[in-house]
């Protein structure tokens, strides 16, 4: 099918596309088609949905704030980070985060610097311009398109006589080594081949220089500002970069900006053709509480995240919307989960893993640890769900599944560990572990909302099927002495009370979440085990009054 622009339910322009780095990762979780529409940037949404946000939800935003203003500005660092305190724009966990991120940025800066020095290679000076590569046409091509502009996001140096450019990829956490080679070879194309341009809402990249001197050699360097790593990812000639770009990104840029694929999920915030589109499947009310008072950008959310706002506000915004994490070592509970995870989500694509002989070792657990996780596969193995399924059944590992609100503009995301047909219905599987029983004197859905979500979505008929033979299951997987032990539980999502609980679970959860616009933190016992405890002053101040 060829792509329909501009799709229903938008309106605008065709005559530009814009492509931007990620659009060149083809990450599975995207959706082609919104990838597609979002290199138009003059196609919006009819009428256009809210864009206001009551706190920022970019990691970034702040850092380049702080950068903009020390880089290009010349203010000083300590005033720069004193003007990020006082700006209520920024959550105030977000703003002790940036605060050392920027500080982390600015020594990676250096030690690059020095190493360049040390090289013999000119130093560089910070671009405050944004590089933009540009293509015109007289008549529009067979895309309709007239103009192209390819950007890559990032902190822009060159050197004083323009011999060579650098440009600095930013991540939230570490620095990210594994870029696809396609967004590796934009990245350096665009810095190679860029004009200096200023961006604005809505319109071209206009140039702000005649300048037209192309360098002789270009550097693409990753930095994780919240760890302070860094890694040189590309560092090429002129005739390199075209060889890389040709090779690499090139052909992912074609396929890319015609690409009518739909995959639902969490891109479905930012796409301007949602409110046309054939899904995700609309459930307006699907979570039971009224809106914020005041309309607001649209967002996604899970079981997980509900889980999160409910036993503190500020951690969820800052690990859930943020995406922030200290570094620390994750707790042996946790890695032992996701080990057990991996290794059922890999066979479980074949099928029964019962037969599947177990590993000696299991990535990411220490030799201490390994027993404990391998007797919990081992006792799923003894009773694995897909036992004597047929063949001709339909199996799905972790898929992505979502749902529309229209009323609260929220995309539902859930990712259930399997989901296997049987007899014309779904089943939805989930899988737990745990070091002892879980608590029997609290329900099941308080104790695993995910499985209320899954319930509404499943009565709301996500992922479809015959509901009369749909159910979801739970295994929770625990330590019972020396044992292992494994606890099932059946759900029906047609039955009229489950329904009327998992409604009733899920709205006192989802109330709070919905309007709430400070984030603030509920200190607890949590706190000592949280992700971003050295950002929280509350949390500081709750564990030394212990």
């Amino acid at each position: 099918m060829s792509l329909r622009l501009p799709p229903p339910g938008t309106d605008g322009a065709v005559r530009l596309i814009r492509t931007s780095l990620p659009m060149l990762r083809e990450d599975p979780q995207d959706c082609p088609r919104g990838n597609a529409l979002r290199a138009r940037p003059l196609i919006g949404q009819t009428p256009p949905g809210s864009r206001w946000k009551p706190v920022e939800d970019f990691a970034l935003g702040p850092v380049m704030y702080a950068l903009d203003a020390i880089e290009h500005d010349g203010v000083a660092v300590e005033t720069v980070l004193a003007r990020l305190r006082r700006n209520n724009k920024y959550h105030s966990g977000h703003t002790s985060w940036a605060e050392s991120a920027v500080r982390s940025y600015l020594s990676a800066r250096e030690a690059r610097e020095t190493q360049r020095r040390a090289l013999g290679r000119p130093a560089t000076l910070p671009v405050r311009a944004q590089w933009t590569a540009i293509a015109q046409r007289e008549v529009p091509d067979q895309r309709g398109a007239t103009r192209y502009e390819r950007t890559a996001w990032g902190r822009r140096y060159e050197s004083a006589d323009g011999s060579e450019r650098e440009l600095w990829l930013l991540s939230v956490n570490s620095a990210k080594e594994d870029r696809p080679a396609a967004e590796i070879a934009e990245a350096a194309a665009v810095t190679a081949t860029g004009v200096p341009c200023r961006s604005a809402f809505g319109d071209i990249f206009r140039p702000v220089s005649d300048r037209t001197t192309q360098p002789r050699r270009v550097r693409v360097v990753g930095v994780g500002c919240g760890h302070g790593d860094h890694v040189v990812l590309a560092d090429y000639d002129i005739e390199e970069v075209e060889r890389q770009f040709t090779e690499f990104a090139k052909p992912v840029l074609a396929r890319m900006v015609e690409d009518d694929r739909l995959n639902a999920g969490s891109s479905c915030i930012r796409c301007q053709g949602l409110a046309g589109c054939a899904q995700p499947r609309r459930v307006p009310g699907i979570l039971g509480v009224p809106g914020p008072r005041r309309p607001r950008a649209r967002r996604s959310v899970s079981a997980s995240d509900l889980r999160v706002h409910s036993r503190c506000p500020a951690q969820f915004h800052l690990t859930r919307v943020l995406h922030l994490r200290s570094g620390e070592p994750e707790s042996e509970p946790i890695r032992r989960g996701r080990a057990v995870d991996d290794w059922l989500n890999l066979h479980h694509g074949n099928g029964c893993c019962r037969t599947v002989p177990l590993p000696e070792t299991l990535p990411g657990l220490a030799p201490s640890e390994m027993a404990t996780a391998l007797a919990m596969l081992a006792e799923h193995q003894r009773a694995c769900p897909l036992d004597g399924l047929p063949p001709d059944e339909c199996i799905r590992v972790q898929p992505r599944l979502t749902a529309y609100d229209p009323e609260l503009d929220v995309v539902l995301i859930a990712d259930p560990d399997l989901l296997y047909t049987r007899s014309d219905g779904w089943i939805w599987h989930e899988t737990k572990t745990a070091a002892k029983r879980p608590y029997a004197g609290k329900g099941l859905m308080e104790t695993y909302p995910q499985l209320a979500f899954a319930v509404l979505l499943m009565s709301a008929g996500v992922p479809g099927g015959d509901p009369r033979r749909s159910l979801i299951e739970l295994e929770v997987l625990y330590m019972d002495g020396p044992r292992c032990r494994s606890l099932c539980e059946e759900i029906d999502p047609g039955d009229p009370d489950t329904l009327a609980e998992a409604r009733r679970v899920i709205a006192e959860l989802a109330g709070p979440w919905a309007v709430d616009e400070t984030y603030a933190p509920a200190p607890g016992n949590h706190c000592s085990g949280c992700d971003v405890l050295a950002h929280c002053a509350a949390g500081r101040a709750h564990l030394e009054a212990e």
